[in-house]
């Protein structure tokens, strides 16, 4: 196959699908005989994935990886940025923690000349190896305050030499000012790499928009390379839990009901992606007590900050409803920082998570947790209970969790066991992911007291068959052999 040029997806704003949009091209460049890798240069998200080498990168370059067809890799997001409280984060660079930072220290106390070298390292080894490089923006490119210091959008797109496509959400409103302006804003040599112009999220018939595509092409210089419709029948993984809130059903009769308990912090919300597939539940999200009694499933999930969210909840009455629940004789499980939420105390003696040393947990299993410095990141294979089938899953966690009456969930690959079960109905775990595993759902399903059919849902080649849709309709709806003209070196 001949050497394409990079490619990479902006945006007028944040979550205008920028994410979505790269998986998809990374599908089609696939699809096509190509060899594509995404690249995101700097990620802030708690949604995050352990490669297969042990090491962090956010979950959206994972997925877009899969979508490409090979193995995640730090390169593709070699700077992470998980938020531990509203004013700061913890740095992840090539996988690895490298401290915390406040949004004023990282952004604002240098130019960040060391991680754009890290930044331009890693899009240099990957463009070695993979024809094209897929590569994704952050937020705004027009971010003037900011510009000097941006290692993550047009800086890196001019060292690539990429070809750039802006991304607007119609949704959202204001269409043509947020492109006029955006492109507007930018300097000669950044205006020169944008390639075209992506209407996203349009509602209706798009047929309608003509006129509006024109006027855009005169008002900008710039061609609409296409105009994607609204769908709501393609599931990929979403980068941020900003709609989790919005995913609240009611009780729903017939189907057993699992609350996810909803986390301030909450991390690696994908662990419930597969269970809100499966046509036998219904998954919502709540801190109302109320909600969380009367559902048949109580899960607490994982978390940045394990201490905080567990005095919000003892605090806001949920973690009241929760151990009321496990006394009822309800499901119970906990994930990762909800696993360490259920045991009888966490010590912080480091100051991993910040000033508060100990605290008592919910007391529902008898495990206690210390929270460690080096942070465990590793892709398991596991048994589950006394299962035969070989199920996956990955660790990501700061934290030691241990039992004076061992009772473990699960045996992972290389012998050592995971989490602890204390019986059918209550158990913890530090591997994300389980729930992707349908001898686990049948498992717990069946332990709720209401009829459910046990089923063999394969996730992984539902994902498959995800991104295969995206890259139709994305073809149907975009100009992509401009797109391949325009890659041509």
């Amino acid at each position: 196959m001949k050497q394409l040029r990079p490619i990479m997806f902006v945006g007028t704003a944040s979550d205008v699908g920028k994410s979505v949009i790269t998986a998809g091209f990374c599908r089609i460049f696939k699809q096509d005989g190509y060899t594509p890798a995404p690249f995101k240069a700097q990620n802030m998200s708690l949604n995050s994935y352990a490669t297969p080498d042990g090491l962090e990168i956010g979950r959206a370059q994972a997925v877009q990886a899969e979508a490409a067809g090979v193995p995640c890799h730090t390169d593709m997001n070699p700077v992470l940025l998980k938020p531990t409280n509203d004013k700061s984060s913890q740095l992840v660079l090539h996988g690895k923690p490298a401290g915390n930072q406040s949004a004023w220290e990282y952004f604002m106390q240098n130019d960040k000349r060391e991680l754009f070298e890290e930044v331009k390292k890693s899009f240099d080894r990957l463009s070695v190896q993979y024809n094209p490089v897929v590569m994704e923006g952050a937020g705004s490119i027009s971010e003037l305050n900011l510009r000097h210091r941006d290692i993550t959008n047009m800086r890196i797109a001019l060292h690539a030499d990429a070809a750039v496509y802006l991304i607007a959400d119609i949704d959202r409103g204001g269409i043509f000012g947020s492109v006029y302006g955006t492109i507007a804003l930018l300097p000669p040599e950044e205006k020169a790499l944008i390639k075209g112009i992506i209407i996203n999220k349009f509602r209706g018939d798009s047929r309608l928009f003509e006129e509006g595509r024109k006027q855009l092409e005169s008002l900008t210089g710039v061609p609409v390379t296409g105009v994607l419709p609204y769908y709501h029948d393609i599931h990929i993984e979403e980068e941020d839990s900003v709609a989790l809130s919005l995913k609240h059903k009611k009780q729903t009769a017939g189907k057993v009901n699992i609350a996810v308990v909803l986390l301030r912090h909450m991390s690696n919300f994908t662990d419930f992606n597969a269970l809100e597939k499966d046509e036998r539940v219904n998954v919502f999200y709540t801190d109302n007590p109320a909600e969380l009694a009367a559902a048949d499933i109580i899960i607490l999930p994982g978390s940045k900050n394990t201490i905080d969210d567990l005095i919000a909840i003892k605090n806001n009455g949920t973690a009241r409803a929760i151990t009321e629940a496990h006394k009822r004789n309800k499901v119970v499980i906990g994930i990762c920082g909800g696993y360490q939420m259920m045991g009888e105390r966490i010590s912080d003696p480091h100051g991993v998570e910040g000033p508060v040393g100990s605290l008592p947990g919910l007391g529902i299993l008898p495990v206690t947790t210390v929270l460690a410095t080096e942070k465990v990141t590793q892709q398991r294979s596991f048994r589950y209970q006394q299962h035969d089938k070989i199920c996956e899953g990955y660790e990501i966690h700061m934290g030691d969790t241990v039992s004076d009456q061992p009772s473990p969930l699960n045996k992972l690959n290389n012998g050592l066991a995971d989490g602890y079960f204390l019986n059918s109905k209550c158990w913890g775990t530090y591997l994300h992911g389980i729930l992707d595993n349908d001898v686990v759902v049948n498992d717990l399903l069946a332990q709720c007291g209401k009829s459910a059919v046990v089923k063999d849902f394969d996730y992984r080649s539902f994902k498959e068959q995800q991104y295969n849709k995206l890259a139709t309709h994305i073809r149907e709806h975009l100009d992509v052999s401009a797109v391949y003209k325009a890659l041509e070196l």
